[in-house]
């Protein structure tokens, strides 16, 4: 496995350090970032935290601005943060626009032909990102979470949801909940996977929810801010709510009032999820 260092920089008793490599998930380089905690060391495998930032973003948005570090470091807790999709694939109407292409991957495997080839986000966060943490990273595989923002809340609960033999933990900030019912999701869903809205539902939490086994999952943890600009639009909490208290799934869905979708409402809230997490996956 091909690593190659971008830049590093220390960090609250810890290491921040950036990476590219080949991928074959995407056909191209694929950059991460990952902190390690003052408690790394080439003897112990640490737990580790995965976060999927929003549309726009890249590997570097949540580490420079949502103020984990230091949480994590009281923890022991190793953080990861891939980028939000391929870089200059070449794929024609990429670049077009900032909530399709470029920066909005949408955690999902694009089964449309311009598409399928490099945006392949599911397969590469949970299947050769994982090749990454287990052979390169120090992580111990079986204490994983998974957390992230908007776009990323959206992956990080559908993420979790298919995949709880590697994500323990769950938690979000301001998700698009319901991205089949969402002018961001129909968008993204038609271009990535075409126009069987059926095949769209496997990428939807509300969706998943309906039929998924509860005994495999422990709380989620969702934080919104009711003055996000998004939320009636776009991020639909009420209707995960909703699902959740049908089938009987174990969320905690806290409102604030006076927030936003920026990261200034993220890091507010920030130690709360890190101790979320915490509770299953350094136990």
């Amino acid at each position: 496995m091909n690593l190659k260092i971008l830049k590093e920089h220390y960090c609250h008793g810890g290491a921040m350090t950036y990476y590219s490599h080949t991928s074959q998930s995407v056909n191209g380089e694929m950059a991460f970032a990952v902190f390690y905690p003052p408690q790394m060391n080439d003897d112990v495998r640490l737990p580790a935290l995965t976060y999927l930032a929003g549309l726009t973003c890249t590997q570097e948005t949540f580490m420079m601005k949502g103020g984990a570090q230091q949480f994590a470091a009281e923890h022991g807790i190793i953080l990861i943060a891939p980028d939000t999709s391929p870089r200059g694939a070449g794929v024609v109407g990429e670049d077009d626009s900032w909530d399709f292409g470029t920066g909005a991957g949408f955690y999902i495997d694009a089964s449309q032909k311009d598409w399928a080839k490099n945006y392949r986000m599911e397969g590469y966060v949970t299947g050769e990102l994982q090749g990454i943490m287990e052979k390169s990273l120090n992580v111990d595989m079986a204490r994983q979470g998974i957390f992230g923002h908007s776009m990323g809340g959206h992956g990080a609960l559908t993420l979790g949801l298919k995949y709880p033999e590697v994500y323990k933990s769950i938690s979000a900030f301001s998700p698009i909940c319901a991205p089949t019912d969402c002018p961001w999701g129909k968008k993204a869903f038609l271009g990535y996977l075409g126009t069987d809205t059926e095949a769209w539902k496997h990428h939807d939490a509300v969706e998943l929810v309906r039929g998924l086994d509860k005994s495999q999952h422990r709380t989620i943890l969702i934080d919104q801010g009711l003055d996000d600009e998004f939320l009636k639009e776009q991020l639909k909490p009420e209707q995960f709510e909703q699902v959740c208290k049908d089938v009987g799934f174990p969320l905690n869905l806290r409102y604030h009032k006076g927030y936003d979708h920026s990261y200034y409402f993220i890091s507010t809230f920030m130690s709360d999820h890190i101790a979320h997490h915490a509770r299953v996956i350094c136990a």
